[in-house]
């Protein structure tokens, strides 16, 4: 297998506001765009022609990921101009495509442990994986090692084998593609019609991203594989334990306090008197004032965070300016996303460019919309629409 296929082009409804102005595939995790890891995973296995199929926001992917050379690979875009689902995304494609393929998707994050064994599967094949929440899924079945069917998000599962997007296909059996728009429907006509599919099942990392709070699960979990490194200034005083990675141009100013694993990423000015607990990251040009303590937090790119501030379990988006002693603690609460009713531990989730004033609560749950205002003093709570103004 030479040439794989990732399908970039999808938006993630559920994950507003975060996928409102990106795609999901951009959505940084442990300072990398999800489709990154996807990318080296890839070229990691050998594969180095790769197609991106792109659609919302495709200007981002094209940006980031340039022609692939910075990451060894070859890359071809494709672009969905309507997103009528995976199967029809894969059909764009088809002109640009060998006779056998992997197709995986852009937004659900792996390592090259994932597929290491895949890339050798005899098409056409599909990667399995057990889940603890499998209606969230296509369930499959399967029988001596073939695949006999796949049921997409049942109330009640059977099997707790989900699919997990990664596939090896043929060119030829494309045909079966043009009378559905996802992907596993068009595999149960592809058994219909008599045609053999083989499972492989991998144990290793399979992250995928659905609603905002997954964010930070997803961040906790990569963080751990980090490598250490101190690539900016660390001013006298500060103490850092465990895995502490600082990007270059950076300063941690005297008595900070770092355990990780953390990562925080260049030209960012921390402290001093800042406590940064464990699974947290933090992108690029940030500034980080005194006394300010975060734990178990994604802070995006260009953010200001004013002195005092307390955040566990939140998540803020690039261009967000944060006034002085805004608190944003986790609890165990309900939360609701397109009718669905989740109960779950979390802090506050804010979109791209908020403004903040200072003394302001956010209860555990609170989405915010992005380009939103709140002035002072405010207790903010449940799902703030973007462009809102609280005063």
């Amino acid at each position: 297998m030479k040439q794989a296929v990732i399908l970039a082009a999808g938006e993630g409804s559920r994950l507003k506001p975060f996928t409102v102005n990106k795609p999901k595939a951009m959505l940084s995790i442990a300072g990398k765009p999800i489709i990154r890891y996807v990318i080296e995973s890839l070229v990691t296995n050998g594969i180095r022609e790769i197609v991106i199929v792109v659609g919302h926001f495709k200007e981002q992917i094209f940006d980031y990921v340039g022609d692939g050379r910075q990451f060894g690979a070859e890359v071809t875009f494709v672009t969905q101009k309507k997103q009528l689902g995976t199967a029809h995304a894969l059909s764009q494609a088809k002109n640009v495509l060998d006779s056998e393929f992997l197709v995986l998707a852009g937004s659900r994050l792996i390592d090259k442990e994932t597929i290491s064994s895949f890339v050798h599967a005899k098409a056409p094949a599909l990667l399995i994986k057990k889940d603890e929440n499998p209606s969230r899924y296509g369930v499959v079945s399967f029988e001596d090692r073939k695949l006999t069917g796949i049921v997409e998000k049942p109330q009640r599962a059977e099997s707790n084998q989900v699919n997990t997007g990664i596939y090896a296909f043929q060119k030829k059996l494309l045909r079966y593609f043009e009378s559905d728009l996802s992907i596993p429907s068009a595999i149960n006509n592809i058994l219909a019609h008599g045609v053999s599919i083989n499972i492989m099942e991998t144990d290793s990392t399979w992250l995928d991203v659905v609603y905002p709070w997954d964010i930070i699960n997803l961040n906790s979990t990569i963080l751990n594989n980090i490598q250490p490194g101190q690539n900016g200034v660390i001013e006298s005083g500060v103490s850092l334990n465990g895995k502490v990675s600082i990007g270059r141009d950076t300063i941690i100013r005297s008595n900070s306090y770092i355990i990780g694993p953390v990562t925080i990423g260049k030209g960012c000015d921390i402290g001093p008197n800042v406590c940064i607990f464990p699974s947290t990251s933090i992108g690029d040009n940030v500034i980080i004032s005194p006394f300010t303590e975060l734990r178990n937090c994604v802070i995006g790119n260009d953010v200001q965070i004013a002195s005092g501030a307390s955040l566990s379990y939140t998540v803020l988006d690039d261009g967000c300016i944060i006034g002085s002693h805004f608190g944003a603690h986790s609890a165990k609460t309900e939360v609701k996303i397109n009718e669905e009713h989740h109960i779950i531990m979390t802090g506050a989730m804010l979109g791209s460019s908020c403004k903040i004033g200072d003394m302001v609560t956010a209860l555990a749950g609170t989405i915010i919309g992005n380009n939103t205002q709140v002035s002072n003093m405010k207790l903010i709570s449940g799902n703030i629409p973007e462009r809102s103004l609280i005063i």
